[in-house]
């Protein structure tokens, strides 16, 4: 049985993680923290927990093996980097750090420490992703000359985040707004498609202003350093999001639209871009769910927390570069 705790319970996916751990026989919730005792309680009623009053105790407690971070971000890196001393396993909902500096500071961390490490991409476990990863390691679209993802929802117009979750919209806690929200998910899908980059700009801006000065969509150019221009975009201001993402090659094409994926490549047999294509990989369990298997022994893929930081500081630099109107370099380490 693995003990966990559950340490902050700010994010918007909060209530979704507690009904996984309710779900699980392998996994005990003993305790609860938050700097909000309002929160704290709520999640540790349905948790049949008992709310701690101070984290530290979760850190100095032998039989805690794990850690479940979903507090607002600007509260990561000491929770994280107490974690990594206390030598507990941790997942910290997306994104990681608010730059580049606290981002790397928790991997140097965590990877000093040996413990595992598992963050929100759910998205590398959907079956067109996996497929498209598969396709482009055997060369079946060519050189890849483009490639855009977006992910975008109505958050902003429906006024998701007026209550509750309004710490989401504000950046000083969040690290940023709507375009980083949803964008670090699309940010993650390219740059584990792709690679590094060598420079991106962007442009990021608020439309309705129901959130003050915070951003609401924004889109990015990405020069990848294999050669591949990509671009992505995402925000809160989406009533369809219909398409997802466009894949070009020399050989090859590929877009995803309504949840189908539309595949043509000189090499495969049949796929010639007319239906949608069948022939894709069992979709992966939620990442959350794989960080849970890999605590039960399970061997899983998880996000590295190089890989977390990295996407960290690419989106700092991309709101660097829609503020200055320039191409930026983003820090590596």
């Amino acid at each position: 049985m693995t003990r966990i705790a559950l340490v902050g319970c700010a994010h918007i996916h909060t209530p979704g993680f507690i009904k996984k751990l309710q779900s699980r026989k392998d996994v005990e919730v003993p305790f609860v923290w938050d700097h909000d005792a309002k929160r704290a309680a709520a999640a540790a009623e349905a948790l049949k927990a008992r709310v701690i009053p101070e984290v530290g105790g979760i850190w100095a407690d032998p039989g805690i093996d794990a850690a479940v971070i979903c507090s607002e971000t600007v509260r990561h890196e000491p929770l994280v980097l107490a974690a990594a001393a206390s030598r507990k396993h941790v997942f910290v909902e997306k994104p990681l750090g608010m730059g580049a500096a606290d981002a790397f500071r928790m991997a140097d961390a965590v990877t000093r420490a040996g413990i595992r490490f598992q963050t929100g991409y759910f998205m590398r476990g959907n079956p067109v992703h996996l497929f498209l990863k598969e396709q482009l390691a055997e060369g079946r679209f060519g050189t890849v000359t483009r490639l855009r993802h977006t992910n975008c929802h109505a958050g902003s117009l429906k006024g998701w985040f007026d209550a509750e979750w309004r710490w989401m919209a504000d950046p000083a806690q969040a690290g940023f707004g709507g375009f980083g929200d949803l964008g670090t998910h699309s940010l993650d899908i390219l740059l584990w498609l792709m690679g590094d980059v060598a420079d991106v700009t962007a442009s990021v801006k608020k439309v309705t202003g129901r959130y003050g000065d915070c951003d609401e969509t924004g889109e990015a150019i990405l020069n990848f350093e294999n050669g591949t221009i990509g671009s992505m975009a995402a925000g809160w201001l989406d009533v369809a999001h219909p398409v997802s993402l466009v894949l070009s090659g020399t050989k090859g094409h590929a877009y995803a639209a309504g949840g189908n994926l539309f595949f043509q490549s000189d090499s495969v047999p049949g796929a010639d871009g007319k239906e949608p294509w069948k022939k894709l990989p069992a979709e992966l369990p939620h990442a959350f769910d794989l960080f849970l298997d890999s605590l039960a022994g399970k061997d899983v893929p998880l996000v590295g927390v190089g890989e977390a930081a990295y996407r960290s500081s690419v989106t700092e630099a991309m709101y660097a570069a829609s503020r200055s109107k320039a191409w930026i370099t983003p820090r590596r380490g």
